[in-house]
């Protein structure tokens, strides 16, 4: 008999009459903390599956990246309980069902897909091959919905949900349970993802050696952050070049290596042991908290203005000036530095994330959506609900966002948090700009001693931002 583990009760597995069951490993890449997981062993013997699907790779390559390198890290896990990770490549709802013919499983078990996929189709293509499929929460600090004003409505303001988040009770985490074996494994595909290697063409390489990878290396990461934090974290975080500054966690929250309840409670035990700066950590788990919150109220926030008078501004679409932003030769140091660190590493620093889209939906008055586009393609650490969020945010035309008339002026904030030019000379001149020539296309024809000339002079693009602000404000008070 097998012990199988449900919120931290033991309870036994009969394994001669209990029915083999499938835990689709969908973005939570982790035993800890795994509510599917938990589940799953309670009902009977588990086969692990991940799914590499090749749409998923070609639209957001950086991101399978990710995932295909935490892969080794998973199965190792696993391995030593005794089980295995089955890999399938494949539209999900069609490996879904091949693998519960080729397994007889009787139940699916499953994180739910928002924000990342949607569920559609699924319970169909599970049905129809005679099992059920069950979708859990993911492990977030709180119920999509749950945090609520005085009068039950979902808050449209970061600090009174935060204020209200804080004073909410945050699950423990779950236990990994031990797995019970089915009698027969499916086969497996290798841990490959051909797609994703396609995409990143060059770029792989580069990006893998920046990526620390697996389930033990997240924990041990978070564990040596809250070692160093300090109550200079809050100011310290906004310096790009200070690489220790904050705990570097976001690429494995966003492909689940670990929870964001085991960050939140591992940061409440640090405050409690008198560790400064753990207020403002906890600070950014909740704002994580809060795009999940907007993006489950309005799951076309990636592609419409959460303020839908918005959708009439006068934005361009995709053009030069774009892809001269993409391709980090903008002439703005800061803003090209950061686009050059994305491309290499699948990561950009929060402070410049800001600077650069500011630059490039103000000062080039280039469409959100073109820039919220292109991050998706690049990071590593992408998330649907925070990079829609932090888009909107900076564009003027999402939830408690930074009005459009605030324009960045990339140079001053070059000025202010990267003063000695450590950030900047890095990925403009030192190994992190022969980082980005080795990983970008051959296409680009990128020329390491170029310098190229400001697309546009800051004071100039910012004086043309604000008058079609001032334009498109007038005809919006025109049609009240």
């Amino acid at each position: 008999m097998k012990l199988s583990r449900r919120r931290g009760l033991i309870r036994p597995v009969n394994e001669s009459c209990a029915m083999t069951v499938i835990c689709w490993f969908r973005r939570v890449l982790r035993l800890d903390d795994h509510p599917a997981l938990v589940a799953a062993a309670h009902d009977g013997p588990v086969i692990p599956l991940v799914i590499l699907d090749g749409a998923e790779a070609r639209a957001r390559p950086a991101s399978a990246q990710r995932q295909a390198m935490a892969l080794p890290g998973l199965a190792a896990a696993l391995q030593a309980q005794g089980s295995r990770l089955v890999v399938r490549r494949g539209d999900p709802a069609t490996v879904l069902a091949q693998v519960i013919r080729d397994s007889g499983a009787v139940a699916v078990h499953a994180s739910e897909g928002m924000p990342f996929a949607r569920d559609d189709g699924l319970h169909d293509a599970v049905a129809a091959a005679g099992a059920a499929l069950h979708l859990h929460p993911l492990a977030d600090l709180v119920a999509r919905g749950s945090v609520l004003t005085k009068t039950g409505t979902s808050f449209k303001v970061f600090t009174p949900f935060w204020r209200a988040l804080r004073r909410t009770e945050i699950a423990a985490p779950l236990p990994a349970p031990r797995l019970a074996l089915p009698g027969t494994w499916p086969r497996s595909d290798a841990p490959d993802w051909p797609e994703a290697r396609a995409a990143m063409n060059r770029g792989w390489p580069v990006v893998a050696r920046y990526v620390q990878a697996g389930e033990a290396t997240a924990h041990a990461r978070l564990d040596a952050f809250l070692d160093r934090i300090t109550a200079g974290y809050a100011e310290n975080r906004d310096l790009p070049a200070e690489v220790d500054a904050t705990s570097g966690l976001s690429d494995a929250l966003a492909v689940g290596e670990i929870s964001a309840r085991r960050i939140w409670h591992r940061a409440l035990h640090a405050q409690h042991q008198g560790r400064g700066g753990t207020e403002d950590f906890l600070r950014e788990l909740a704002w994580r908290e809060f795009a999940r919150d907007l993006f489950h109220a309005a799951p076309d926030m990636d592609r419409t203005c959460w303020r839908p008078e918005w959708n009439g501004f006068s934005w361009t679409g995709d053009n030069a000036d774009a892809e001269a932003w993409r391709q980090g030769r903008t002439g703005i140091g800061i803003v090209d530095a950061g686009m050059r660190e994305m491309f290499a590493t699948g990561r950009m620093h929060n402070r410049v994330r800001m600077i650069a889209a500011s630059f490039l939906v103000k000062h080039l008055m280039v469409d959100w959506r073109v820039g919220l586009d292109w991050f998706a393609r690049c990071l590593t650490d992408w998330d649907a609900a925070s990079n829609a969020m932090n888009w909107q945010w900076v564009a003027g035309c999402g939830p408690d966002a930074s009005p459009f008339f605030r324009v960045f002026n990339p140079d001053g904030q070059a000025t202010r948090f990267d003063a000695r030019r450590l950030y900047r000379d890095h990925w403009l001149r030192g190994e992190g700009a022969r980082d980005f020539a080795r990983a970008v296309p051959r296409s680009w024809g990128f020329d390491p001693g170029h310098r190229p000339a400001p697309l546009v002079d800051l004071d100039a693009g910012r004086q043309r931002a604000l008058a079609a602000y001032r334009g498109f404000a007038r005809k919006d008070a025109m049609a009240l």
